[in-house]
């Protein structure tokens, strides 16, 4: 499985410690083997899919889109506060 990575995510990855690394691979290495893991989204969001898991002292939400069966990108991730609104701005 390939993951593209969008600069948006790239951006927020950046700004991680060492240990959230550690757990935001995990959470990518669940979703490369089983891409449909994540809730798909409905109306304005279609096609992306919300995958959610913890860092220490929060829970984040990881959002993608299965391009192809070879193929997932990766659009952001965050704490979920503003994460809707933030991610249809961004209109990915």
């Amino acid at each position: 499985m390939r993951l593209l990575i969008t600069a948006t995510f790239l951006k927020v990855t950046k700004k991680l410690h060492a240990s959230q690394k550690v757990e935001l691979d995990t959470a990518l290495k669940l979703i490369c083997k089983n891409p449909l893991i994540g809730e798909a989204k409905l109306g304005d969001l279609s096609g992306v899919y919300v995958y959610k898991f913890r860092l220490p002292q929060q829970q984040c939400l990881l959002t993608y889109r299965v391009l192809d069966s070879e193929n997932i990108k990766l659009l952001t991730f965050g704490p979920h506060e503003n994460f809707y609104r933030d991610l249809k701005r961004q209109g990915e």
